[in-house]
């Protein structure tokens, strides 16, 4: 059946057939252009402020677009989600344990470099960038440019934050000579091998083959140095254990805070001790220690207490889930490896000497 459109529409019609044919239906929706967007523009002023060209920054914000599937990704992280045993699961695969080996042997000359100047272990860096990337293998499908543009003007609590990661990346795309819509990554707008944040790049990435270049995207030498270079600068304390195993009753008991990610331990070994939970005995009691409670299973509970590096670990991703991967993942390279753990050996410490 035929149906006669008036005049207008009839154009309308006609001229969006046109728009299809030429294909520019596939151009950018433009939602962040600064000759549309206050915020952006403002940002454009911010930024040209430091230095960096006005031009280019009209065209990469001109060149964002709006995406939901990004806020919908922010609402649901994993580690907000699933027990202790699922999200173990995610991370302790045979591949990547296998990888992660394979890795550190491909790079084995940074890792020692790494291990010497930071004190940081190369099975706890190639754990780091196995749980992130898969040693670079999946770095992110979502363009960061898009990601950070998203949340840095609709995410409803969180937007003066990536305001500021979304400034730090259009630096970082800039001064490196970047096409920023061209460089790709999670949908919190994480990069590279290690998924740094734009301002953690900026801050601790490193260049680590002097090469005159800090590339977290496709430099796994720089990646290496640059996670090292992360928990050097976060306090890391060379040759110190990361955790103890813990004795404990059938369920998390009152009394103690349990699970305190991205905050120093503060949890006297003596009161530990006194809520049902096996303190070493190389303890001071005045110790300090990080109680984390994991759930395995129905009615199983495993009890660990951090110490300090643990805490370090946290402050790479703010959960004691991440620890934990991260520390068992680096447990099963270097048992691969045929090489015994060394963060793994009792402290006889106090905090006074530790510190």
């Amino acid at each position: 059946m035929t149906v006669s459109l008036p005049q207008g529409k009839r154009w309308m019609a006609w001229f969006g057939g046109l728009l299809l044919a030429c294909g520019t239906s596939s151009l950018p929706a433009a939602d962040f252009d600064p000759q549309r967007h206050a915020e952006a523009r403002q940002l454009v002023e911010e930024l040209a402020g430091r230095g960096i060209d006005r031009d280019w920054l009209e065209d990469a914000l001109a060149e964002a677009e709006f995406r939901q599937p990004v806020l919908d990704a922010m609402a649901g992280a994993a580690e907000r989600r699933l027990t202790w045993h699922e999200y173990r699961n995610i991370f302790l695969d045979a591949p990547r344990i296998a990888n992660g080996v394979a890795f550190i042997e491909a790079h084995r000359a940074a890792f020692e470099r790494a291990r010497a100047e930071f004190g940081v272990p190369a099975e706890v860096i190639a754990a780091i960038l196995g749980v992130e990337t898969r040693y670079g293998e999946v770095t992110g499908r979502h363009r960061v440019l898009d990601s950070l543009s998203t949340l840095a003007f609709h995410h409803p609590s969180r937007g003066r934050f990536f305001r500021g990661e979304l400034a730090a990346f259009l630096e970082i795309a800039f001064r490196q000579g970047r096409a920023p819509g061209s460089l790709m990554g999670s949908y919190a707008g994480a990069m590279g091998y290690p998924q740094f944040i734009p301002t953690s790049y900026r801050a601790f990435a490193v260049d680590f083959d002097d090469d005159g270049l800090r590339d977290l995207w496709d430099n796994p030498v720089d990646a290496i140095g640059s996670v090292a270079n992360y928990f050097a600068e976060h306090g890391w304390r060379p040759e110190e254990p990361l955790y103890h195993e813990a004795e404990g009753p059938a369920v998390p008991p009152d009394g103690i805070e349990f699970n305190r990610a991205a905050r120093p331990p503060a949890v006297p070994a003596a009161e530990v001790a006194a809520a049902g939970l096996e303190v070493p005995d190389v303890l001071d009691d005045d110790h300090r220690l990080l109680p984390v409670a994991l759930e395995e299973g129905e009615d199983r509970w495993r009890y660990v207490l951090g110490e300090h590096n643990f805490y370090v670990i946290t402050r790479y991703n703010h959960s004691h889930l991440y620890a934990m991967a991260v520390i068992e993942l680096a447990e099963a390279i270097a048992e691969a490896r045929g090489r015994e753990p060394d963060w793994l050996e009792a402290t006889d410490t106090t905090p006074e000497e530790a510190s």
